[in-house]
């Protein structure tokens, strides 16, 4: 037999005489002013805070208008909080003498931390292709995690995880193609990666190498060393389908490597330094370059006189 009263539960105090309105407003986000030193990097995130002209802008603007837009954190089990987005905002405050900056605390899990601490820091103009690259990487996981095991209605996702890779690049508009070539980066030496994020190796031979193993990755550097060049993409694919085939040696790279691309059969190139002593030191490489357009103009204008006697 239930006893009676057995369902009776007591309320607190402010259960009693808050309002619906209030208990909302409680539950609801607010912005609050967190000193600096309770903030620490959300751990093995992929994106680099550097204090270069960039950041300098940011530091001027926080030094006099403060931090505008909150950072979001979440708590630390061991104390503090975890930036998820604001890493640079945390760095300018700092170097703007600031000690606290307002952020916005959520309680997240991890792999709801990682989706949105990425989608968040993309949103930046400036992205490496190396930070793109790990950010897909830990948001994929993360998602796939997420997910679970797929269900019999949706196998489909264990094929190539196309799916999930659409999911991954729809926050910053790239295809899931694009996304899965972005995280084959991953898979490259940080030597070869830090040549594509300045420039020196496009992206799309980039992937390509990246099918090398770690050692044949290391030789290429030599190829490319002895060549002074850059690979194309045919040269990368073919350097690729060696490997493929178990015919990667340094030898059959330096072979590729030293191949004079097409693009240059067609054009004659002159290094500055070779050419600055016959010019004045204020003249630009625009100036030479008119200068020496001037100059073949006379001297085929001599020829030709000459061919008419």
């Amino acid at each position: 037999m239930q006893k009676k009263g057995a369902n009776i539960s007591l309320k607190g105090y402010d259960d009693i005489f808050s309002t619906d309105q209030s208990r909302a407003e409680a539950q609801q986000e607010r912005v609050q002013e967190i000193p600096l030193s309770e903030l620490h990097p959300f751990e093995g995130h992929p994106f680099r805070v550097v204090d270069d002209e960039d950041m300098m802008k940011t530091v001027e603007s926080v030094r006099d208008f403060g931090v505008l837009t909150p950072a979001i954190v979440r708590p630390d089990p061991d104390g503090g909080y975890e930036i998820i987005s604001g890493h640079r905002r945390h760095r300018a405050s700092e170097l703007a003498g600031k000690e606290t900056m307002p952020v916005i605390v959520r309680d997240l899990d991890d792999d709801a931390a990682i989706i949105l601490m990425v989608d968040a820091n993309l949103q930046r103009e400036t992205i490496l292709p190396s930070e793109r690259a790990f950010a897909y990487s830990m948001k994929m996981d993360a998602m796939r995690r997420t997910a679970g095991r797929p269900s019999k209605n949706n196998s489909r996702q264990v094929v190539g995880n196309l799916e999930t890779a659409d999911m991954v690049g729809e926050a910053s508009g790239d295809s899931g193609r694009q996304v899965q070539r972005y995280i084959r980066l991953t898979e490259l030496i940080p030597e070869i990666l830090d040549m594509v994020d300045n420039g020196q190796i496009k992206f799309n031979p980039a992937v390509e190498l990246s099918y090398l193993a770690r050692e044949e990755q290391q030789d290429f550097l030599s190829a490319m060393d002895y060549a002074q060049a850059a690979p194309s993409l045919s040269q990368a694919q073919r350097i690729k389908k060696l490997a493929q085939e178990g015919e990667c040696t340094l030898d059959a790279m330096c072979e590729i490597m030293n191949e004079v691309k097409k693009g240059e059969l067609d054009r004659v190139t002159f290094k500055t330094d070779s050419l600055r002593k016959y010019f004045p030191k204020s003249y630009t490489s625009k100036q030479m370059e008119d200068k020496i357009i001037q100059l073949l103009e006379q001297w085929q204008k001599k020829r030709e006189k000459s061919m008419e006697r």
